[in-house]
């Protein structure tokens, strides 16, 4: 899945016409409704789903192709109708993210002190690799407080951390576990990750997703999912000593469950109503 930045999250009142945009609610609708209910759906449920979240029939066409072309969807034609499938990529990719969007707390649970430490330079020409490398690195909870550094308290990411390195391809790449022993930890953290601008970014989402009631609950758990999946990969998901007081972390992730247990069983019925 995508990295995305902080942006507010009441996507009600400002989903946009554009192909980003609806490319964006397409891997939220695929891994929420998709994924579970056997891997295809039809053109048709997608236009609806997207018209309820004011989205136009051209883009979400336009994000079915670009989804398609990168190999995570394909197409199957069946009399006049389309029906698109998850490939074995997409399946994959679907999962993964769901499982740790799913998974994600808000902070972490326990920590034994130590930090994985990641020493990969990339020159500045390098556009592509930058991008890349700062996208998954971000995904897997690292900050970066100096220029080539990365660090992240969760040490248990450390194949995945590796796996990046190959990928991006980062030559020279180095990977430590290592202590901090001196210096102000305050500082550090405030180098590597914006703590109080995702601080506001979960405030808003309690404040958008604190009504328990939906109308429409397709579009609303829809909205919830594609608010929630950005956390992963702008939250550190760092130990209560290191985060601010009063932090709003695990609060919003007790609010994304309690929600998501409330309107997925009527949602997962509308989709398939959709789609049948």
């Amino acid at each position: 899945m995508s990295s995305p930045a902080l942006s507010s999250p009441a996507l009600s009142r400002r989903h946009s016409a554009g192909a980003e945009s609806a490319r964006g609610l397409l891997f939220t609708v695929l891994g929420e409704f998709v994924l579970p209910t056997g891997g295809t759906a039809w053109t048709s449920a997608f236009i609806e789903v997207f018209a309820r979240l004011r989205i136009e029939e051209k883009s979400i066409r336009q994000a079915l192709a670009r989804t398609a072309a990168d190999g995570w969807i394909s197409p199957e034609r069946v009399g006049r109708r389309t029906r698109w499938c998850l490939t074995a990529a997409g399946e994959r990719l679907l999962t993964e993210g769901t499982e740790r969007i799913y998974a994600f707390g808000g902070s972490q649970p326990a920590w034994d002190g130590r930090w994985l430490l990641v020493l990969a330079r990339v020159p500045e020409s390098d556009r592509t690799v930058r991008h890349v490398l700062r996208t998954r690195l971000s995904w897997a909870g690292l900050g970066s407080p100096a220029p080539g550094v990365w660090v992240t308290t969760h040490t248990e990411r450390r194949s995945e951390v590796e796996e990046v390195l190959r990928q991006a391809p980062v030559p020279g790449g180095q990977v430590f576990i290592a202590e901090h022993l001196a210096g102000a930890m305050p500082e550090l953290t405030a180098q590597s990750w914006d703590l109080p601008a995702i601080g506001q970014q979960y405030e808003r989402f309690l404040a958008e997703f604190a009504w328990p009631a939906a109308d429409d609950p397709l579009v609303r758990l829809t909205e919830l999912v594609h608010a929630w999946r950005r956390f992963p990969s702008v939250d550190p998901g760092l130990p209560a000593e290191l985060l601010p007081e009063g932090w709003s972390g695990s609060k919003a992730a007790e609010l994304f469950a309690a929600r998501h247990a409330g309107w997925s069983h009527a949602a997962i019925r509308q989709w398939k109503e959709l789609d049948a």
